[in-house]
């Protein structure tokens, strides 16, 4: 089955006006033109106690325009970025792709020898650093000497403008781990990139000039696309929260009405409004936007109770962030959604294959994994799925993960976990393939309770209602699927840095 998507599926979701000016430009200086022309004088970021406009977030890119210019950088350059959330980060991003150049965007908790390898694999001509690291520049400049060394708080004497970018030039690298697990750089055009940036407007009703939080890290492909560059697009006005700790102060003071979260954030903003019986995201909070990893349904109808709409999504940094958005959370809320415009979608033996405008060029320099990644075109993202009547996507797993028990059975533990995770009981869990006291392979379970659920059952109760409840799912599912062992566990999950959980290997 092969899918191409168009916007008009996501029309019934706003109003007409709204729908018309989510515009799709080809490129971030298409784009960051336009919202010079529309939002000047709104404030655009707030950082660390101080606010800047559109313009004046101009006037500081375009001090850096020629900072670059003056290194000798030029369009189609490589220049990689190691600076973490805060202001700069913004006004560097926005000069070197409006300069027509390629930010290779690298975590800033990396070390000085990663941070040369990086350099290298990508063909940065240039590293912009934070003061603060540098460090971990030094590694770099002793064997790399060729390699320009920028501090981010750089300024220039006069105001180089932005200049045309076509959708086909290059303009972010993002790390990821593709369907390997192993770290790589995707390379995404202008054209991929502004395509998840238009696609994060689609499907709810607000979304031109709001206030965000910014929480994630915008090394993360989800926070710089659908937060920072999203923000910007719709004339919205970004709180950079630099430390997590200071969260619940910041919402306070800034009052925000989206928050962009993994699930886990999430979970805990909600479970701290449970203890403290109010909510901790602010009275002016009223969309979630919750991705990165699989959004217990739960969580949707609890956030309902706050009049918080939380809207699941599926993407992947190769997607320039988004694949499918779900609009209509309360009626289909374990489905990740419809999928985005301009994108074909074939699902071949339950795997998930893409095209479109949204995709990724390649993994740079990295020939053995495109060849991997691809087949006849098509981007195999190794994810298994389902598509219902209404044209909604659901995960079911992974290609990777799937155990092959020796009855021959094949199965998912992100589908088996989907049902243990709709009990309220229940924050995680993750199915494993495990050996029994006669080294038999069984299939177990270790599950992380909601300690706010469980804290609304009498001490005594608690171990019994939850083992109950794990009991009652057990049994409604087929027999290949149940679980022959079940661990509650007293702590969380080891989690990535975008955090998913990191699986157990099979035995």
């Amino acid at each position: 089955m092969t899918v191409f998507e168009t916007r008009e599926k996501f029309r019934k979701y706003t109003t007409p006006e709204t729908f018309e000016k989510i515009v799709e430009y080809p490129s971030v200086s298409a784009m960051w033109k336009a919202c010079l022309a529309s939002y000047a004088e709104r404030e655009a970021i707030v950082d660390n106690g101080q606010t800047r406009t559109f313009e004046q977030l101009e006037h500081d890119a375009a001090s850096f325009r020629t900072v670059l210019r003056k290194a000798g950088l030029k369009k189609g350059d490589r220049v990689a970025v190691l600076i973490p959330n805060c202001y700069d980060f913004a006004k560097v991003l926005i000069a070197v792709t409006t300069s027509g150049m390629t930010a290779c965007v690298l975590p800033a908790h990396l070390d000085e020898q990663p941070v040369f390898g990086c350099c290298m694999k990508f063909g940065a001509k240039a590293l912009v650093y934070e003061p603060a690291l540098e460090s971990k520049t030094a590694f770099a400049a002793a064997h790399k000497p060729d390699l320009v060394l920028l501090p981010s708080s750089a300024a220039g004497a006069v105001l180089t403008p932005a200049c045309d970018a076509d959708a086909k030039d290059g303009c972010l690298v993002m790390f990821t781990g593709g369907t390997t697990g192993k770290s790589k750089g995707a390379l995404l055009s202008n054209g991929a990139v502004m395509q998840g940036v238009t696609n994060g407007c689609y499907g709810t009703a607000e979304v031109f000039g709001q206030r965000y939080l910014l929480i994630l890290p915008l090394s993360h492909v989800f926070g710089l696309i659908r937060n920072l560059l999203s923000s910007l697009y719709t004339g919205s006005t970004l709180y950079i929260c630099r430390n997590n700790k200071d969260m619940f102060r910041d919402i306070a003071v800034f009052r925000p009405t989206i928050l962009v979260a993994v699930p886990a954030l999430a979970e805990m903003a909600l479970a701290l409004s449970r203890k403290f019986g109010k909510n901790m995201l602010g009275d002016d909070m009223k969309t979630i936007i919750c991705g990165a990893a699989a959004v217990p349904p739960y969580l949707i109808s609890a956030y309902k109770t706050y009049g918080i709409t939380l809207f699941p999504g599926y993407g992947l940094t190769e997607s320039a962030n988004l694949v499918s958005g779900n609009p209509e959370p309360d009626e289909k809320p374990d489905s990740v959604g419809i999928p985005y415009p301009h994108q074909e979608f074939r699902i071949e033996n339950g795997e998930l294959w893409l095209k479109g405008a949204n995709m990724f060029d390649c993994y740079l320099n990295d020939p053995e994994e495109n060849e991997n990644a691809f087949e006849d075109g098509w981007f195999r993202t190794g994810d298994l799925v389902r598509l219902d009547e209404d044209g909604f996507l659901y995960i079911t797993g992974r290609i990777k993960e799937i155990i092959v028990l020796p009855s021959g059975e094949n199965i998912s533990p992100a589908e088996v976990e989907a049902k243990f995770n709709e009990l309220p009981l229940v924050q995680d869990s993750q199915v494993f393939e495990d050996l029994d006291a006669d080294g038999k392979h069984i299939l177990a379970l270790e599950v992380v309770p909601r300690m706010s659920e469980l804290a609304r059952i009498a001490p005594e109760a608690q171990g019994k209602a939850l083992s109950e409840a794990l009991d009652r799912v057990n049994r409604s599912l087929p027999s290949f699927q149940r679980v022959n062992k079940i661990t509650v566990r007293d702590s969380d999950f080891a989690r990535t840095p975008s955090m998913k959980i990191v699986r157990y290997h099979k035995v």
